[in-house]
């Protein structure tokens, strides 16, 4: 199965089920947040968002592959674990770096919000009807 195809059956069903053989063993990964090599530390971090986070979701919007790059536009929502649940949304994109196997090599996560924004929708929620005219 072709890549582009094996990324978007993965984001959505993110974060169940990912198809980790797509990485090589010394991935590199960075986001906002966190910054490591190895897929055994990307399958943990995966395992984390999936058990601490509820409702986990990511919507595609835009997946891309130029010679050996894939880039994807994307936004994480998530429910956050603490007693008045606020739904989390990260808007961002994703760039792929692929090997000659066609293997990633290189994930780097950019949010289009920073940190300080992510953490004020815990304490200043927008309501369902936010936004809407």
């Amino acid at each position: 199965m072709d890549i582009i195809q094996i990324l978007k059956q993965d984001y959505q069903r993110f974060p169940e089920n990912q198809t980790y053989s797509i990485y090589t063993e010394e991935v590199y990964f960075k986001d906002p947040m966190n910054e490591f090599r190895g897929r055994d530390r990307y399958e943990q971090t995966i395992e984390f968002i999936s058990k601490w986070f509820k409702d986990v979701q990511m919507d595609l919007h835009d997946i891309r592959r130029r010679d050996n790059t894939i880039e994807t536009r994307w936004t994480l929502h998530w429910t956050a674990p603490v007693p008045w649940e606020p739904r989390i949304s990260i808007p961002g994109t994703s760039e792929l770096k692929l090997n000659r196997e066609s293997q990633i090599i290189s994930h780097i996560d950019y949010w289009d919000i920073s940190r300080l924004d992510v953490l004020k929708q815990l304490f200043f929620p927008r309501s369902p009807t936010a936004g809407a005219k």
